[in-house]
């Protein structure tokens, strides 16, 4: 099997998560609207994960609200707070993923300005660039926690506690997190944080779960309309054995999230020394970021060129655009922090999950050491 370094995409499935699951793919096939013992026991099962995942970011259950995947729950608090506000401004970092930055591109198109915050050369928000955004008095404000790419961590409390002057809603997009760094969801409301997403695949759950965790004073209108699931916020029979594995998943992520972290930084720091040793430059290493994140390139070798080698030596990486598949243009979130085109494009992310061991890292290094060399070889011959 090959080597998986692509925990950020997705990650596999814990054991515990596919057990708990199993029965709610089997028997217990019940509507949880249902009002005999079927439907009693899926709503049971639903209201037990909510408790779950709202203990794992020190959140209150009812302010869980179980979505298809963090795309939605993106959308749902971007256009479901736009949607109950008056058209005003909407301020999004520069390195969001798709789902957030799509949605405010649409709405702009109903009447709403869209401003893009900056970032450094290191992928932090530029703090004057963000002051100078809140004398705007933004109405909703995204800033993502870590990105999907680089790893680099934002501090949201201050940033949200710096908003609060302006009166926006500020949502954070944490789904790179659970599982990689503690998340408290009071703490960070305290602040000024009104919604945070989180997603169950990305910390050994199932594609299909994910949740936004929304205080209960903002007002959002639906998405999609129907049956008043979830609180009215989000119609459809709900997918119970989705829903029961992210509960699982969150419970484990938040109990095992400081040993991981502290094993995925020390084989983060060995990654890494490799790299600079083969001439690779390492993304934003002078910030925090993600314990199991490293971003790289090297010189005149493309991406998507050296992620289909090391694919064939066995290695699963993905390359600076992989967010964002049909797109093959250099990284939006390299291009923000001012890196040359040239160089994004050779951009390749390895993201550590809770299966790979140090001598797996060895292994990538001897074939990356392998691989580059034979790619720059065949540079040096086609410029000859």
């Amino acid at each position: 099997m090959p080597v998986y370094l692509d925990h950020n995409a997705t990650t596999p499935l814990h054991p515990a998560v596919l057990a708990a699951m199993l029965p709610w793919l089997e028997s217990q096939f019940g509507n949880a609207s249902s009002r005999h013992e079927y439907g009693r026991r899926a709503r049971q099962a639903i209201d037990e994960a909510r408790q779950k995942v709202a203990s794992a970011v020190n959140a209150h259950p009812t302010e869980v609200i179980f979505t298809s995947g963090g795309s939605e729950a993106n959308n749902l608090f971007l256009k479901g707070a736009a949607a109950s506000l008056k058209p005003g401004l909407v301020a999004v970092s520069a390195i969001e993923h798709p789902c957030v930055l799509k949605p405010a591109a649409q709405l702009a198109g109903q009447g709403w300005m869209v401003r893009h915050l900056a970032v450094d050369g290191a992928g932090s928000l530029k703090i004057e660039d963000y002051a100078e955004a809140l004398l705007a008095k933004p109405k909703l404000i995204s800033v993502m926690l870590a990105n999907n790419e680089t790893g680099v961590v934002q501090d949201i409390a201050a940033l949200a506690n710096a908003a609060k002057a302006s009166g926006a809603w500020f949502h954070t997009d944490a789904v790179q997190g659970l599982g990689k760094l503690a998340i408290d969801f009071r703490a960070v409301n305290s602040a000024g944080v009104h919604g945070m997403t989180l997603s169950g695949h990305k910390a050994g759950g199932p594609k299909g779960a994910a949740a936004l965790i929304v205080d209960k004073r903002v007002e959002l209108q639906p998405l999609i309309a129907g049956g008043g699931h979830e609180r009215g916020l989000r119609s459809g029979t709900e997918n119970v054995p989705a829903i029961v594995g992210f509960g699982v998943a969150a419970e484990l992520a938040a109990a095992s999230v400081a040993e991981l972290s502290s094993r995925m930084r020390v084989m983060q720091a060995k990654l890494e020394a490799g790299l600079v040793v083969l001439g690779a430059r390492v993304f934003a290493t002078e910030v925090m970021r993600l314990p199991n994140t490293s971003y790289f390139a090297f010189p005149n070798i493309d991406g998507e060129t050296l992620v289909g080698k090391l694919d064939r030596e066995g290695f699963a990486v993905a390359s600076g655009a992989a967010c964002s598949s049909a797109n093959p243009e250099a990284s939006h979130v390299l291009r923000a922090m001012g890196v040359t085109p040239e160089i994004a494009r050779g951009a390749v992310r390895v993201s550590l999950g809770v299966g790979n061991t140090e001598v797996e890292i060895e292994q990538f290094i001897n074939a990356l050491r392998v691989t580059v060399g034979r790619l720059q070889g065949l540079t040096a011959l086609a410029t000859h």
